[in-house]
């Protein structure tokens, strides 16, 4: 599985969240780290990046 070149943090700052958002998204996800500077495997910055879409999208219904 290759890695992405992004960080828990980095992505809460793309996806305008918050760090502790995206960490309990992990956490639900099956999805381990150390620290928010942790890098996430392709995948795993896919299905966080994708959950995180969906919620926004949810709230704007």
């Amino acid at each position: 599985m290759g890695f992405a070149d992004l960080s828990i943090a980095e992505i809460a700052e793309d996806y305008n969240t918050c760090v502790e958002q995206v960490c309990l998204l992990c956490d639900r996800l099956g999805i381990s780290y150390t620290a928010p500077q942790t890098r996430l495997a392709l995948e795993d910055a896919k299905a966080v990046i994708l959950a995180i879409l969906a919620a926004q999208e949810g709230l704007k219904k």
